[in-house]
């Protein structure tokens, strides 16, 4: 997920588009008509969510990802709305990668990008805070995370410990690197006053009713058998932590009970697709040979051209056929390096466009920006595509599902 932070940038620098459409005709249309119509969704279950933040200049989208997953929890569980502290995670998740970057002799991933499962290992080892006892901003003049001389430090600082200019580490090398993110983040609270109450960061994610294991990672992957677990093979998952492995018709069956009994999922995944179109607020997988064109609305396409379809994906503007996806398309994507870890984000509910299709509403966090002000709408289509894992709460698994996993 490191490169987000830049594709962010290019993407708000493109502006808004233009507002939400009509709404949806009553009445079949041809299909040049209906492509000539903006998409318009209409939520049918949400979940509870707090305020969109902002990752501005930083490759730590896992972070707000994972926080968001818990705040959500909280409001799940009846509490107040609580800003939890990103950089706390991130602070604490840069020395351990830093460890084990030494350990295997610069062989892991030391860089800015992480996973949701980050944020898990850090609420279970050091708890959590709210925002205001740990802003990790103290080098920032206007209250934005800008990192990009924070990375280039730590990378330069950690490229001349695995040297090992003494043939020896030295023992204090994890000093030097608590002083600089002490120094750009600031010293980590041993207790902190929060609405009157005085808290450890242990004691405030019990208050908060925040626990780690209440949390699981699932993918869908044929490279490794399905019901068991693996570390998905990509840097960021620096720690090696592993996802259960399910097929990709169980993986969205996981998805759609979560958000139908109101918890929030985790969502990494692949947005370098050209449909995914964050200001305009929808992200598909467009056909562009006629032979693609499947599905329950098959009948809506069939009379397109080639050449309006190609036209059509080019252009995309609003509901348009998708690919049908199969695990073995998951899988060559993956194999071939078109599927990537891009991006963390929450789904936070489905919707429907106006001829019916299926979409999940999603929370990002490169600000208010966009048509939906920080959110935007998904396919299901390409949540099958382009998933890396997703983690949930381990409640919201089908219990059918979780008997597969007798260690879940």
């Amino acid at each position: 997920m490191k490169r987000l932070f830049l594709t962010a940038a290019l993407i708000m620098a493109a502006g808004l588009s233009a507002a939400q459409g009509a709404e949806a005709p009553k009445s079949k249309k041809q299909p040049k008509e209906k492509t000539d119509t903006a998409y318009v969704f209409t939520d049918v279950k949400l979940v509870p969510v707090s305020p969109i933040d902002n990752q501005s200049s930083s490759s730590t989208c896992w972070s707000f990802a994972g926080t968001g997953l818990l705040e959500s929890e909280m409001l799940r569980q009846g509490k107040d709305t609580v800003n939890l502290s990103e950089m706390w995670i991130v602070r604490h998740t840069y020395l351990d990668k830093a460890i084990k970057y030494a350990r295997t002799h610069a062989s892991s991933s030391f860089s800015p990008g992480g996973n949701t499962h980050d944020v898990m290992t850090i609420l279970r080892g050091h708890g959590a805070v709210p925002q205001e006892a740990y802003e990790g901003l103290r080098y920032s003049k206007d209250s934005v995370h800008r990192h990009g001389e924070l990375d280039a430090v730590l990378g330069s600082y950690m490229a001349a410990v695995v040297k090992a200019p003494n043939k020896t580490l030295s023992p204090v090398w994890q000093d030097g690197l608590n002083g600089i993110l002490d120094a750009y983040l600031g010293k980590c609270p041993e207790k902190f006053t929060y609405r009157g109450k005085e808290y450890t960061p242990q004691s405030f994610a019990a208050a908060m009713g925040l626990n780690a294991d209440d949390f699981v990672s699932f993918t869908s992957f044929t490279h490794h058998p399905f019901y068991t677990r693996f570390a998905v093979e990509i840097p960021d998952n620096w720690a090696w932590e592993t996802s259960a492995n399910v097929p990709v018709d169980e993986l969205i069956a996981i998805i759609d009970n979560a958000l139908e009994n109101g918890y929030a999922v985790n969502w990494s995944a692949d947005v370098s697709e050209k449909g995914f179109r964050y200001n305009e607020g929808f992200a598909i997988v467009p056909v562009d040979k006629p032979e693609q064109v499947a599905g329950s609305d098959m009948a809506h396409w069939t009379g397109l051209t080639k050449e309006q379809l190609a036209k059509m994906s080019a252009k995309i503007t609003g509901p348009m056929p998708e690919k049908t996806i199969t695990q073995e398309m998951r899988q060559e994507a993956f194999d071939n390096y078109e599927t990537t870890d891009d991006h963390g984000m929450v789904i936070v509910g489905t919707a429907k466009d106006q001829w019916g299709n299926k979409f999940y509403k999603v929370k990002n966090s490169w600000g208010e920006r966009g048509k939906y002000k920080g959110f935007f709408y998904v396919s299901e289509p390409y949540v099958r595509y382009k998933t890396i894992n997703i983690m949930v709460n381990r409640a919201a698994v089908p219990q059918q599902i979780a008997d597969k996993f007798p260690a879940l």
